[in-house]
């Protein structure tokens, strides 16, 4: 059977929130199952206090009470822990390019820690079974595995679950490549700047991709419209967007020196 083919360690990460808006929840439990080339593993979960209740309809999928997380430590205690185990690996998980990683870089980004994902490789196996079956992660589980997925929305459950399903959809569709190369071009989308996909590229340039400007050049309109700039940078969009936004603003800025 095909097996996946590593150059560095993968990373398949899970995510348990307080809720599913990237811009405002927070993680209140991260498995983490590390892949090496050779197909040792290693796996880290660990519980964060998300700084916030967590709601009743939160709890009701995951089983996570603000009692369960009131004695463990926040993500910035934790983040310099979390970043090291997942130094120089490519990651992967299941809808992890819409919501996993991006709320991860987010806890990253208000921790203040660094956590450079431009070398790294994403690999969705919800895209990838999307494609090839279109069904939800426990489908996907009796599909490819043939077994039943229990403790669903355990982290580590899942994020195990998930492993197995790559390692099968791997087995199942011939013409998919074994590398994390291949695998994250196969599952990527559309060409994003930023996670939340407000910011696109677009024949060579950036373009937003809402609201009034959907379509139109970023640098265009900031420059036509710098206030613009101001208004997102203090409404409630996410830091990772606010980022990318600051620097195609300052790269503008420079260029005019």
């Amino acid at each position: 059977m095909p097996s996946l083919l590593l150059k560095r360690p993968l990373a398949v990460i899970d995510l348990e929130t307080t809720g599913t808006n990237v811009a405002s929840d927070r993680i209140i439990e991260i498995a983490i199952i590390k892949v090496f080339p050779d197909k040792t593993t290693q796996s880290k979960v660990k519980r964060i206090h998300p700084g916030m209740p967590i709601p009743a309809g939160s709890t009701a999928i995951h089983g996570i009470k603000d009692e369960d997380v009131k004695d463990a430590p926040t993500f910035k205690q934790a983040a310099h822990e979390l970043k090291q185990f997942m130094d120089n690996c490519d990651l992967a998980g299941y809808n992890s390019n819409r919501f996993d990683i991006p709320l991860l870089v987010e806890e990253f980004l208000r921790a203040g820690i660094e956590f450079d994902i431009s070398k790294r490789k994403f690999v969705d196996v919800q895209r990838i079974f999307h494609l090839m079956e279109k069904r939800t992660l426990a489908a996907a589980y009796k599909f490819y595995c043939d077994k039943q997925l229990e403790n669903a929305h355990s982290a580590e459950a899942d994020a195990l679950a998930t492993y197995e399903i790559l390692e099968a959809q791997l087995g199942r569709y011939e013409h998919l490549q074994q590398d994390v190369d291949a695998l994250a071009e196969f599952t990527k989308e559309e060409d994003y700047i930023d996670f939340a996909r407000r910011l696109v590229m677009q024949g060579g340039q950036e373009v937003f991709n809402f609201g009034k400007y959907k379509g139109r050049s970023v640098r265009e309109v900031l420059k036509a419209e710098p206030q613009y700039y101001d208004w997102m940078m203090k409404a409630d969009f996410p830091l990772n967007t606010k980022q990318k936004l600051s620097e195609i603003f300052h790269n503008m800025m420079l260029k005019k020196m």
